[in-house]
Order: structure tokens, then sequence, then C-alpha cells
């Protein structure tokens, strides 16, 4: 009896690995025109400012600006590099059923650091809280949490977003972190603060603050997590509770509130950012993620099982296939007609009999 042979179902190819280098060059290039965006959304905004009186509106136009300015930068990146995937995917904002989950998800962790950092505060009674309720407080309330939704979409665009994923492909997701992390050490070493800020404590919670972040990546592949846990913190701390936001005064609240403690308490006049406190804050705040985040790692950050085996059908030999052949031509099939069996008596007399 012939055998068919079975053709063997081929995995989709895979993607033509690019150049590391040239992957590195394009993290430092998304870094640098992050900086430049910075510079040019400011001096867009003032410019707008002069002709058109913005008032409490500049931050939000410039948080704008910096948003635009940044995506075609980082478009033009995408098209120097050929990369085909749709732009969202490339800027790490996939579409997904569960990215409103991920980013609450990741809201209600920096909501809680965020509260875990001012608890302390409030009960050693270090904090002299005033509300404003004027008419338009509520107002410029919206305007500042628009205004820190965008810059930190920003942010989470350009450095986790295009450059994290730029930098994994070029060295791997570790040493990405780890460079990721010293890099951020050596810009808030660089970094002008208030006068009795605490230096030391201040770039060890950035330094965490950009491992939670790398890990909020590495979990869900995707910002919208990350994008949700750094909006919360920043929109608690400084919108919230009228706190400085690493040394920034400018965004309005309906609480002012002032720290007056010590400044490993408090951080002083940078914010819960240079707290003692909040070193073990972000600590803990890394099992609680992991924690969080296990279906996402499993259904976004496992590559699919591809079968990659091969056909293993022997085909039968020539000469034996040639005698099927023959004997098939020589003894044509007949039909065969099977008869029904004759009914046999079961030898037992009945007693009519």
């Amino acid at each position: 009896m012939l055998t068919t042979p079975t053709t063997a179902v081929q995995p989709p190819p895979l993607p033509e690995p690019r150049p590391r280098s040239l992957q590195f060059i394009l993290f430092l290039a998304a870094i640098f025109w992050y900086i430049c965006a910075q510079v040019l959304a400011a001096d867009a905004a003032s410019i707008i400012e002069f002709r058109f009186y913005l008032g409490y509106a500049l931050p939000l136009v410039e948080a704008i600006l910096l948003l635009f300015f940044l995506v075609c930068g980082l478009a033009l990146l995408r098209a120097i590099e050929q990369r085909r995937a749709p732009l969202r995917l490339t800027l790490g904002l996939p579409r997904r059923t569960t990215s409103r989950a991920e980013w609450a998800t990741g809201a209600a962790i920096g909501w809680g650091l965020a509260v875990a950092a001012v608890l302390p505060m409030a009960i050693a009674r270090t904090l002299n809280v005033q509300l404003w309720t004027a008419p338009n407080a509520f107002t410029l309330l919206g305007l500042s949490l628009l205004t820190l939704g965008i810059a930190t979409l920003a942010h989470a665009l350009a450095i986790y977003g295009y450059g994290f994923q730029r930098l994994i492909e070029a060295t791997g997701p570790v040493r990405a972190t780890l460079i990721l992390v010293a890099l951020t050490a050596v810009h808030a070493a660089y970094t002008a603060t208030p006068y009795g800020t605490p230096e030391g404590t201040r770039i060890l919670v950035a330094m965490l603050m950009t491992l939670l972040l790398t890990l909020c990546w590495l979990r869900t592949h995707g910002l919208w997590l990350l994008w949700g846990l750094h909006f919360a913190w920043a929109a608690a701390t400084a919108v919230l509770f009228g706190l400085p936001l690493d040394g920034n005064n400018s965004f309005i609240s309906i609480v002012d509130a002032r720290a007056y403690g010590p400044a490993w308490l408090t951080g002083g006049e940078y914010g819960p950012a240079a707290a003692v406190l909040s070193i073990f804050f972000l600590l803990a705040a890394i099992p609680i993620l992991v924690r969080a985040t296990s279906d996402y790692a499993w259904s976004y950050t496992h590559r699919p099982l591809v079968p990659g085996g091969r056909d293993v059908t022997i085909a039968p030999p020539a000469a034996h296939v040639a005698m099927e052949q023959a004997a098939e031509s020589a003894q044509p099939a007949t039909l065969v007609q099977i008869l029904p069996a004759t009914p046999q008596s079961s030898g037992v007399r009945t007693p009519t009999e």
C-alpha cells in the first residue's frame, strides 16, 4: 500500500535581526531627541505666549507641543531604520483588550506609593495643609492633571516606548535595565536641586523609580501599566497633596501643603522623591508589581510555541513500488459478491409433531 508523504507546516519567518550597534545608536538618538524636543516645546510655547496670552494654560500647551515634536522625531527614527511595524506598536502602545486594566493597575500602584510617602509626614504632624476654594480652582486642577498626563506620556514614549526597546535589542533586557538605571543616576547627579535636598537619597530614589518603570515594561511589553503608575505618582504628589514634584511647585492644586519636618522624612523642597522612607516603599512595590502583573506577563511576554519539526516520512523502495504496480496491472481487481447465509433448523421438535 502506498503512503502519501505529509507536508510539514512551515513556521512563520522570523524578522531579520538588525545590527546591535544601530539599535544602540537609535537609543541614544531617542534620548537626545527627547531633550531637544523639551527645548523646542518650551521655546515654541513662549512664542505663542508672546502673541496670545495663555495664562494658566501655558504648561498644557508646552506639554502638547512636547508630545507632538517627540512623536514626529520618533517616527523619523522609525523610518530611518525601515521598521515596518505600526507606529503605535513601535512606540510601545499596542492595541489590547486589557489596556485599561493595565493602566488602572499601574495607577493603583502609583497612588499607593504616593499615599505611603505622605502618610508618615501626616502621622508626624509635619504638614501644614490649606485648602484653596476659589471658583476656578477645579478648572485649574483639571488643567494640571491634563498637563501631567501628557507630560508623563511623552516621557514614557521617548525613554521606554522607543528608546528602551532599542536598548533591549542591542544589549538584552538585564543589561538594558542596568544601563538605563545608571544613566538615571548620572542625570540625577547633575540636576540642580533646592538647598538642603538629601542628594544621596534623591539619586537612589530616582534609580529605584527607573527600575520600577523598566520592570513595568518587562512584565507587559507595553506602556499602559508604566504610564498609569508614573502619572498616578506625579498627580497624587503634586496635584492631590500639593507637595513639590521633583522640586517643581508649578502645578496647581486645591490643596496647599507645606512640609516643615526633617529633610530625611519630607525630602525638603524637593518633595517625597528625596525622602528616606520612599526608598523602602519603592522596594516594597517591586514584589507587589510582579504579583499584580502575573497574568499580563504570561499573556504578553512569553513567545508562542512554533512547531519546528521536519517531515520524517520515508518513501517506500522503488522496487517495491514497481512490484505493486505490476501486480495491479496483471490482475485487475474483481468484485466479490457475498450471499446471505441459509437458515438452518435448530433440531428441536414442537409438541404438535
